[in-house]
């Protein structure tokens, strides 16, 4: 088992790409802290894990919100006794042209997509230098290799999430703690659900899906969590600092 014996706090946890690297994290070994705003979608996240024999608790946390991740930090702790992963997960694709776009949702789009990193940071890594180290990823999107009209508070903030995973990287190297991103173009997460059939967006994402050399498809979370598999392991024990990108060729 690639994580055997390691211990794992992944947000977003509740669907999508952070509910499928939950399950692949316990399949290998880990025991998991599933965190989401979603109470409904973590609590059946840790059920399933739990049916399949791993060891997993639900932690509800609003990402954006320091006494949150405080909260998620000590739970995981008291249970599991260490921190030895910490997958920021969890994110936001709201946006607009950025003359109409209203403030608040600039604001939210920042908070859950990159204030969260640096408040998993703040409390987790003090746990993380304890035990000798361990591995921070975060989800960016490879949406920053293809600017589109009306996401620019979207792809700015997952830029954002690049750069300060550099800098983390360089910050955090000599506790022994890798920092890296996995960047996902198009992934099977509702992406389309709520949008109308015929909007400009939902019109521009359906081309886009159509135009990846690798299978003209959507990416499955599945795909995205063997990557953060990859470095959330010992065999990446010498990567830190980069942006992995799963894109099936569409960003070249």
């Amino acid at each position: 088992m690639r994580l055997a014996d390691k211990v794992a706090i992944i947000t977003g946890a509740g669907s999508g790409i952070g509910r499928a690297s939950a399950y692949l994290f316990a399949k290998e070994g880990a025991r998991v802290a599933v965190a989401d705003i979603n109470d409904a979608g973590g609590e059946e996240t840790v059920a399933t894990i739990k049916a399949e024999g791993g060891d997993a608790i639900f932690v509800h946390t609003d990402v954006a919100k320091g006494s949150d991740i405080q909260r998620l930090v000590k739970a995981t702790k008291e249970k599991f006794g260490r921190i030895d992963i910490f997958f920021n997960n969890a994110g936001k694709f709201l946006g607009d042209r950025c003359e109409v776009l209203d403030e608040a949702i600039w604001d939210l789009v920042y908070a859950v997509d990159v204030k969260s990193i640096f408040l998993s940071v703040k409390y987790a890594v003090p746990e993380m230098r304890k035990t000798g180290g361990g591995a921070i990823i975060n989800t960016a999107s490879n949406s920053v290799n293809n600017p589109t009209s009306g996401m620019g508070c979207y792809i700015s903030a997952k830029s954002a999430v690049i750069a300060l995973t550099r800098v983390l990287a360089v910050e955090l190297a000599p506790d022994n703690i890798r920092v890296n991103c996995v960047s996902p173009s198009l992934t099977d997460t509702g992406i389309f659900e709520g949008r109308p059939e015929k909007g400009p967006l939902t019109e521009h994402l359906k081309e886009r899906v159509s135009q990846v050399p690798l299978g003209q498809r959507l990416i499955k979370p599945e795909e995205i969590a063997y990557a953060a598999l990859y470095l959330a392991s010992d065999e990446a024990s010498m990567t830190s600092g980069i942006n992995l990108i799963v894109d099936g060729a569409s960003g070249k």
